[in-house]
């Protein structure tokens, strides 16, 4: 669709990735449907990525390179799965179980579509390495969703802070020289899950802001949750993403504001703490909120950190203070040249 022709020298898929499939898909809607009449749900994609992730840790499933050789054993173990899992849809849920003829030619689908780009990615990036070439991993997921340092059971079902980049990547042995954490000018949520920053902001004050960030769902349309800046949850953020520098994005939606609030500390069992809490404490948490001088004026053409309000100055400045990470990239506007590099 953007004119980049697509082949297996520029995209490759690791052989020990693992295959989410269509029963993954399934079960995840089914219980997440079940949750829901409690009120209990997680917010899920219904993509199927726990269980697939689960799946993986009980050894019940197959990997990418399963597809390059789909020979009497690898049809034995999809047989094997499938008579486990169906145990869990027809007699758990009441769903249809999944036949084996139909898991195999959506197998046999995939090897023909996927098959030319399944290779040793870490063998690949190895020798990209040692030849002196950069390597740039983007996360896609902030560290407050990671499966082990995150809102747990709110969270992804995988490791997604920059540690484990080069694990992910299939290179562990290899170390990472640079990190740049990303991070917003306030705070925002997609999913369920404690979200302390939604608290210090009244729901009009929300909406205002929501619609200056157009924070809806690129997929749903839904709106996301929003509040001010959080120095609580950032500052362990970038602690655990061992950030070197931060790029601040989205400075400029806050364009509209006389006075900007920062959750500066949380209220837990009385007391204030810089602490971020876990489990019933983080759901108990209240905001500490401190109000910040607004800027009120158009910052989508500053190119440079003179052209800046001393205001915007300040908070960058603030932020950068508090969270104890400096700020080496500020975003402000959607277009690639609207940003400033301090």
């Amino acid at each position: 669709e953007k004119g980049v022709a697509v082949s297996p020298s520029n995209l490759k898929i690791s052989d020990r990735a693992t295959l989410c499939m269509p029963h993954h898909v399934l079960e995840d809607g089914l219980e997440e449907e079940r949750l829901a009449k409690t009120g209990a749900q997680f917010g899920s994609t219904r993509r199927g990525i726990a269980y697939a992730y689960g799946d993986k840790y009980m050894k019940k499933t197959l990997r990418m390179g399963d597809l390059l050789h789909l020979d009497e054993s690898v049809r034995q173990r999809l047989e094997t799965i499938l008579e486990w899992k169906n145990l869990t849809l027809a007699g758990v849920y009441g769903a249809k179980p999944f036949s084996l003829e139909e898991a195999w030619k959506g197998l046999e689908h995939f090897a023909g579509l996927l098959g030319g780009y399944i290779c040793d990615t870490g063998d690949y990036l190895a020798a990209a390495d040692d030849a002196g070439r950069r390597i740039l991993f983007e996360a896609q997921l902030g560290a407050l969703r990671d499966i082990d340092f995150g809102i747990y059971p709110f969270t992804s079902s995988s490791n997604v802070i920059g540690a484990y980049a080069p694990i992910g990547a299939g290179i562990p042995g290899r170390r990472l020289d640079k990190s740049i954490g990303i991070m917003k000018a306030y705070s925002s949520c997609v999913g369920e899950g404690p979200f302390a920053a939604e608290l210090a902001m009244p729901e009009e004050e929300q909406d205002k802001l929501r619609a200056a960030g157009h924070e809806f769902g690129a997929a749903t349309g839904r709106p996301r949750r929003v509040g001010p800046f959080d120095v609580v949850a950032s500052r362990y953020g970038v602690a655990c993403q061992g950030a070197d520098e931060l790029a601040l994005t989205l400075l400029d939606v806050l364009d509209y504001m006389e006075h900007i609030p920062v959750v500066e500390k949380y209220l837990v069992d009385g007391k204030e703490t810089a602490r971020f809490p876990m489990g019933g404490a983080l759901a108990a948490a209240r905001p500490v909120v401190k109000t910040l001088p607004g800027w009120q004026c158009d910052i989508s053409a500053c190119r440079s950190w003179e052209e800046l309000p001393g205001a915007a100055q300040e908070y960058v400045l603030y932020l950068e203070k508090a969270v104890g990470c400096r700020i080496a990239y500020i975003s402000v506007g959607p277009d690639r040249d609207a940003c400033i590099r301090r």
